[in-house]
């Protein structure tokens, strides 16, 4: 009966793990949305809205440390419980990102964006597929895919490079607009951020179900357990 209520606790840590990667998946992608419109009532709702994340997150925390101080899980369930600690602070600072997107908004006023929004675009859906991803793969506790997600990163920084490419090439024909287009690379640089955090989720997928810690830019495990 107590490793069923305990069982019953960890799915509900699961669930409020995906609560909080709807709210920060949907947080950047509206973000993007509002700076591509321009609509400075939409950035101001995402700010306002990340105070509901961070309130998220710190629930998640206190949950999964009552846990830990009173059932004493071992093995499998405490690296669980680590890797849920883990992913909730990984999403606040993707909400953070979101935020800063949104000032970014702000602080260009009605100015006119020095560049189409195409690849910051593209950069936030594909993020955030595999944060979604990312997350699927934690539930179901799959190995395979928190490996596969990763390797994705390089479509992020390709076309993050391609965005700061693009506004250093408008730079140099034009200097008057260094600070426009300094605060589009700040977006693009949000977004690649929120990709390598995707990346921290899938280490921390496969440390979960193997107890092998990994970093992806490492060739081999730098600490290995077992089940």
């Amino acid at each position: 009966m107590v490793r069923t209520m305990f069982s019953r606790e960890l799915e509900k840590l699961q669930d409020d793990v995906l609560v909080l990667g709807s709210m920060v998946r949907q947080a950047i992608l509206d973000a993007v949305e509002a700076l591509r419109a321009r609509d400075h009532d939409a950035a101001r709702r995402i700010i306002a809205g990340d105070r509901q994340i961070n309130a998220r997150k710190y629930t998640l925390e206190q949950n999964c440390l009552t846990l830990i101080a009173t059932q004493q899980p071992m093995a499998r369930d405490l690296r669980f419980l680590a890797a849920v600690l883990d992913i909730s602070t990984e999403l606040e600072r993707m909400g953070d990102y979101a935020k800063g997107i949104s000032k970014i908004n702000l602080y260009l006023g009605h100015e006119p964006l020095v560049k189409p929004l195409i690849d910051i675009p593209r950069m936030a859906d594909k993020a955030m597929d595999m944060l979604q991803r990312s997350l699927d793969a934690f539930v179901n506790q799959d190995v395979e895919a928190a490996r596969a997600i990763p390797l994705e990163d390089d479509e992020i920084d390709a076309l993050y490079n391609k965005v700061s490419r693009d506004l250093i090439e408008l730079i140099i024909k034009n200097p008057e607009i260094i600070d426009r287009a300094n605060y589009l690379s700040w977006v693009a640089h949000n977004l690649e951020r929120a990709a390598d955090r995707v990346t921290n989720i899938c280490e921390r997928v496969i440390y979960t179900v193997t107890g092998d810690l990994v970093e992806f830019d490492a060739e081999e495990p730098f600490l290995s357990g077992t089940n």
